[in-house]
C-alpha cells in the first residue's frame, strides 16, 4: 500500500479525504490540507512538479520522496498561484525562479515554509520546505552514536580552544549534531555565539546572529566581529571560503572552541578540502582536533520490524568489516504497518566516523602524506568508518541493510 493509499484510507474513515474535483474557489483549502498532511506524517518537502497533463504532489518523509497525490493539469495554475500568493511571490512572473517563504499552523502546530518555484518545460514546479518554529533540540546521546565515539566526543567538548567539525553532504544532519554538542554547556556560564544562515534551533541565553548576504554579511564578516565580542564558544554555520576558513582556524587558535562545518564526503577528505581552499597544512594540524563526518538514515519502524537470517551474499561483508559471525547475526525489515504508514521505516538515525588528531596524524598531514595512509592510521587508532557503522546498525535492528549499502556505495 502506498504512502498516498494509506493517508487516503485514513482520512476517508474520519471524513476528511481531500476533494479532487476542480472548483477554483476550493484550491485554497486545498493547499492547505495538502500541507496539513504532509505535516502530520512528519514530512520534510513538499513537491508540486507538472508532468505531461498531470501535476504530481510528493512529500519527503525520512529523506526519501513518496507520491501523495495527483491532480488533472487543470489544477497545475491554480494550486502554483495560491502558493506565490501566501509566499508573497509575483503570481504573473513565470520565466524566472522565485524564492519565497510563508508559515502554516494547522492543529496548535506553527510551521516556517521556504518556497522555492522554478520553470520547467511542463511549467513552473515548487518545492517547500518544512520548518519548524521551534524543533526540539536533540540530545547528544540520542543522535545514534556508538559509545566509543560519544566518548571521544564528549572529552574534546572539555577544551578550551581548538575546532571541531561536522562534515557530510546536504541534509546529513550537520547542524543538528553540532547544535546538540552546544546544548551540553552551561549558556549562563560561557559566552556562546553563533553565525547561521538560516538560524534553526533556538536556544536559551546564546547569542544567535543571522548572515544576510544580499546585503554582504556573510559569515567572514560576522566572524570578524564575534571574535571582539568575547567569546567562548563560536559556532560557524558553514565554511564556505578561504577567508572564512582562516578565520574560524586563527579563532581556534587564540582561545576558542569554534565549532562548524563543512561540505566533504568522509572526515578524513575535509583536510584536501580545507587545504583545496589554501589553509596551511600546520595550522590545519594544529587547530581542529575533531572531525566528525556523518550521514542520516532511514531507521527501521520499531513497531513492525521482524528479524531474519543474514543472506549468505552479504557473509563476507559482514565478517570482514565487523568480525561479527553471519552464521549468529540477524538482519531487519519490516512489512509495514499503520505507525509507519505502512512504508517500513519511521525516523531517522545518523551514522557516523569521527577522526582524533593524534601526534602521528598531525605529523602525516604535515609531511602531505595521502588521505588512505591518513585513514589507515587513523582506523588503527579505534576510527570507525561510515560504513562499518552502517553494518553495526544493519545488525542491531536499526536500520535496514539496504539503507546501509546505500551509504558504502
Amino acid at each position: 500500500m502506498s504512502l498516498l493509499d494509506t493517508f487516503q484510507k485514513k482520512e476517508k474513515e474520519e471524513g476528511q479525504l481531500p476533494t479532487t474535483d476542480f472548483d477554483d474557489e476550493k484550491i485554497p483549502g486545498l493547499v492547505d490540507e495538502i500541507f496539513a498532511a504532509a505535516i502530520s506524517i512528519r514530512a520534510s518537502d513538499v513537491h508540486f512538479k507538472p508532468v505531461d497533463e498531470k501535476l504530481k504532489v510528493y512529500f519527503r518523509v525520512d529523506g526519501a520522496l513518496q507520491t501523495f497525490q495527483e491532480f488533472e493539469k487543470i489544477y497545475h495554475h491554480p494550486i502554483i498561484a495560491r502558493i506565490k500568493i501566501i509566499s508573497g511571490l509575483k503570481i504573473d512572473e513565470r520565466r524566472l525562479p522565485q524564492d519565497g517563504k510563508s508559515s502554516f499552523a494547522t492543529e496548535g502546530k506553527e510551521v516556517d515554509l521556504r518556497v522555492s518555484v522554478l520553470p520547467t518545460s511542463f511549467g513552473e514546479k515548487a518545492v517547500i520546505r518544512i520548518l519548524e518554529k521551534n524543533p526540539e533540540m536533540i540530545n547528544l546521546r540520542d543522535l545514534g552514536m556508538l559509545p566509543n565515539i560519544l566518548l571521544r566526543i564528549e572529552k574534546h567538548l572539555k577544551a578550551t580552544y581548538g575546532m571541531i567539525m561536522a562534515v557530510g553532504p546536504t541534509g546529513s544532519g550537520k547542524s543538528t549534531s553540532l547544535f546538540s554538542m552546544i546544548s551540553t554547556f552551561d549558556a549562563t556560564k560561557v559566552n556562546i555565539s553563533t553565525l547561521e544562515d538560516p538560524i534553526e534551533y533556538k536556544i536559551p541565553n546564546v547569542t544567535q546572529t543571522q548572515i544576510n548576504t544580499d546585503i554582504g554579511f556573510d559569515f567572514s564578516d560576522g566572524l570578524r566581529t564575534l571574535v571582539r565580542q568575547d567569546p567562548d564558544i563560536i559556532m560557524v554555520g558553514e565554511i564556505r571560503d578561504k577567508k572564512t576558513a582562516s578565520l574560524a582556524i586563527e579563532s581556534a587558535l587564540t582561545g576558542h572552541l569554534v565549532f562548524s562545518t563543512l561540505h566533504t564526503n568522509t572526515a578524513v577528505g575535509s583536510i584536501q578540502r580545507l587545504l583545496n581552499m589554501e589553509i596551511d597544512r600546520f595550522l590545519i594540524s594544529t587547530a581542529i582536533k575533531l572531525i566528525i563526518s556523518q550521514r542520516l538514515v532511514r531507521k527501521v519502524c520499531s513497531y513492525c520490524r521482524e528479524p531474519y537470517a543474514v543472506p549468505s551474499k552479504y557473509h563476507e561483508l559482514l565478517q570482514r568489516e565487523t568480525g561479527m559471525d553471519p552464521a549468529k547475526a540477524f538482519f531487519y525489515r519490516a512489512k509495514g504497518c499503520e505507525r509507519c504508514h505502512n512504508i517500513g521505516y519511521h525516523g531517522r538515525i545518523g551514522l557516523f566516523e569521527v577522526l582524533e588528531m593524534s601526534p602521528v596524524i598531525e605529523e602525516m598531514i604535515v609531511k602531505g602524506v595521502t588521505n588512505q595512509e591518513i585513514e589507515a592510521q587513523a582506523a588503527k587508532e579505534g576510527m570507525i568508518l561510515l560504513k562499518k557503522d552502517a553494518l553495526y546498525k544493519a545488525a542491531t535492528g536499526d536500520i535496514t541493510i539496504e539503507e546501509a549499502i546505500k551509504v558504502m556505495t
